[in-house]
């Protein structure tokens, strides 16, 4: 194993600024960083924890740090992150994500999560809420913003688009996104939409579903809109997706106010199980042609952020329970534990196919091996 072939890694996060006196620094500021990813990595979730992780694995650490020092302690690990400014280890975030993977025709959900243990009481300082950027077939994170306090997804989701190189993806956002200037600025990064209506679009919400409504209750032949479904089953339970979508807009009175909007969509979806069937519908607009097949395809993808993305951050890395709180430090950490779910993500593939991010992380904890391949693995 030779340090050199995590260069391109390091490389990165070398332009971070190291908040800590020159005088009082006993750790390069990139071994604390490389110390904590590998130990999130093999599922420490406390500073405690990450320090009990690289006293026992400090022969394999040595083999890409030189910790002339030693092993930091959690008071260390915990200062430096609470001070570590968050915009710029974000910003490297980025940069390093992207160098993994093309978003070209990629979808990319974009979607917030509430850290819900990351509030502090004592200094009235609520749980920060993340909004993330996740490329659904790589299944990788591409950045993230936090939210300002007293704001929300409104004003965060701009802040993050401006971060992102989205030439060629599509772009799919709940309807708290389904803003005209979201809309603009996703057209403005050379990149398609699909944003969700609701009643914070009361009115193009209305219409648009008066319209779709109308025209599912005509046969096909004579319908202004494409078609498509397909059926899942599974535990027990039959799913039916339907899609129908139209490109005969001109009669919506808000067409211009949204930047290169050419379709509008209702997706039903029926769920049986057992006895009890369950229907839903819900609208879309969209820059993309009117292709119901695609826009059904590509309207299930955007859920990958919540059955992959977040449920992995809940349930395996319980970010949720997280009391990492003071300064930026709990900001800092989900950007680790990003920079983790992307690694782990990418290198499942040199893996067996069942293996889970859960097995994937603890074969890293017992094994140096799979550790250095998870580290050290090219770009997908």
């Amino acid at each position: 194993m030779d340090k050199k072939q995590l260069a391109g890694f390091q490389e990165h996060f070398d332009k971070l600024e190291d908040p800590r006196i020159e005088r009082r620094k006993l750790h390069a500021l990139s071994d604390l960083l490389f110390i904590t990813l590998c130990a999130v990595i093999c599922g420490s979730e406390s500073w405690r924890e990450i320090v009990d992780y690289a006293q026992e694995k400090e022969d394999f650490l040595k083999q890409y740090i030189d910790l002339e020092n030693g092993i930091p302690s959690k008071s260390t690990l915990a200062r430096v992150f609470s001070l570590l400014e968050p915009e710029s280890f974000k910003e490297c975030f980025i940069q390093w994500a992207q160098t993994l993977h093309d978003v070209l025709d990629e979808v990319v959900a974009i979607d917030g999560k509430t850290l819900r243990h990351s509030f502090d009481k004592a200094n009235d300082k609520p749980a920060i809420h993340m909004v993330s950027a996740f490329a659904t077939q790589a299944r990788l994170v591409m950045g993230q913003q936090k939210t300002e306090e007293k704001s929300n997804e409104i004003t965060a989701i701009p802040a993050l688009l401006d971060l992102l190189t989205l030439d060629g993806a599509i772009v799919t956002i709940d309807a708290m996104g389904c803003q005209t200037a979201i809309a603009e600025k996703i057209v403005s990064k050379n990149a398609d939409y699909v944003l969700a209506l609701k009643g914070n679009q009361s009115t193009l919400y209305d219409d648009v579903k008066t319209f779709l409504d109308a025209e599912t209750n005509k046969p096909l032949d004579t319908s202004a809109c494409d078609f498509s479904e397909d059926t899942d089953c599974g535990h027990g339970r039959i799913e039916i997706r339907r899609a129908w979508v139209s490109d005969q807009i001109d009669w919506l009175e808000s067409k211009d106010a949204w930047s290169g909007l050419q379709s509008v969509c209702m997706i039903e979806s029926e769920r049986i199980l057992g006895e009890k069937r369950t229907t839903e519908r819900r609208y879309y607009i969209s820059t993309m042609p009117a292709v119901a097949s695609s826009l059904l395809t590509i309207i299930r993808s955007h859920w990958a952020i919540e059955n992959t993305l977040h449920w992995t951050l809940d349930m395996t890395f319980r970010e949720d329970q997280s009391r990492v709180r003071n300064g930026h430090a709990a900001e800092n950490m989900a950007i680790v534990r990003h920079m983790a779910i992307n690694l782990l993500q990418s290198a499942k593939k040199l893996f067996k196919k069942d293996m889970s991010i859960s097995r994937l992380r603890k074969k890293a904890g017992w094994g140096g091996a799979t550790l250095h391949t998870i580290l050290t693995q090219p770009p997908i």
